[in-house]
């Protein structure tokens, strides 16, 4: 049976995908310390959480829960961010947020339950995020450098990664918000197809801009009005199938005027005041092109 990872695309259709409801220390987290805008309300968190789990079954992915314990890790829902996963393994990653340190093993311990084979592990002083990490294609991974990920971090995922084809194409972030604001290039650029991406244009720097529209890839732009609202921020469900959050409507009209069917949640809780949008509430761990296989799924859903 052909192993049920890997996900060196961004766009293929969504097959396996891990998540984390928000749990006490979610729900209890000091906005402050963890530079949310509010302390969120943790039911109606785990209501849009269970609300977005169900588009995601909808759409045919299998749900499975990382349900490692990580008491007082606030951001530990954002599964997206302690892990790159390859066609050959997980890359297990090391946070650049040290309030996150911690999600790295936890993650690495649920992959090894479902048979994904750890294929490398960041070693300090490198820093990455997987929210900085983008897959343009099989063999280009754009990295974004910035406050969360750094130059020895893009330097030992080469290491890993060029031995097997696969080209890291550096891209430097803006300062934005600051050191303590999660601006990753995922909050800049969502891929939703091989020729589409979601983009807020005015923070990407131009030599990655020009790299897009070389590879022919279109850009719908995100209006300075709904880039606080993570307009941007897309889940690819299949190539022109994506998952945002509610409340972008500008955004919305673009995405369907470029062919794209578009799904929507709302994450007042779960996004708005935590700065995590679709891509980072969730983790692929298989996307594929090939039909859906009928064997067994890879562990317990939600």
């Amino acid at each position: 049976m052909t192993p049920r990872y890997g996900c060196q695309t961004m766009h293929e259709t969504l097959r396996s995908v891990l998540v984390r409801p928000p749990d006490a220390a979610f729900g209890n987290a000091d906005p402050a310390r963890w530079h949310y805008t509010a302390r969120p309300d943790l039911a109606a968190a785990l209501d849009e959480h269970a609300a977005l789990v169900e588009i995601l079954r909808r759409s045919g992915a299998e749900v499975v829960a990382h349900d490692q314990p990580l008491p007082d890790h606030a951001d530990a829902l954002f599964v997206h961010d302690p892990v790159l996963v390859t066609d050959a393994g997980a890359i297990i990653l090391r946070m650049g947020k040290g309030l996150r340190r911690g999600e790295e093993e936890a993650m690495a311990a649920t992959l090894s339950t479902l048979g994904v084979p750890i294929l490398a592990r960041l070693r300090e002083p490198a820093l990455a995020e997987g929210g900085d990490l983008l897959w343009l294609d099989r063999t280009t991974l754009a990295a974004g450098r910035g406050y969360r990920t750094n130059a020895e971090g893009l330097r030992q995922l080469a290491a890993v990664l060029e031995p097997a084809g696969v080209t890291v194409v550096p891209v430097p972030l803006p300062h934005g918000g600051g050191q303590e604001a999660c601006l990753h290039l995922m909050s800049l650029i969502s891929v939703l197809d091989r020729d589409l991406a979601v983009v807020y244009l005015p923070l990407l720097p131009v030599p990655f801009v020009q790299l897009l529209g070389e590879r022919g890839v279109r850009l719908v732009e995100v209006p300075e009005s709904e880039f606080p609202s993570m307009g941007p921020n897309v889940l690819a469900l299949g190539p022109r199938r994506c998952l945002a959050l509610r409340g972008n409507p500008i955004t919305h009209d673009r995405l369907e005027a470029a062919g794209c069917e578009v799904q929507t949640y709302r994450g007042d809780e779960l996004s708005l005041k935590a700065e995590g949008g679709p891509t980072c509430l969730t983790r692929p761990i298989w996307r594929s092109a090939a039909p859906t296989p009928t064997t067994q799924g890879l562990g317990s859903g939600i």
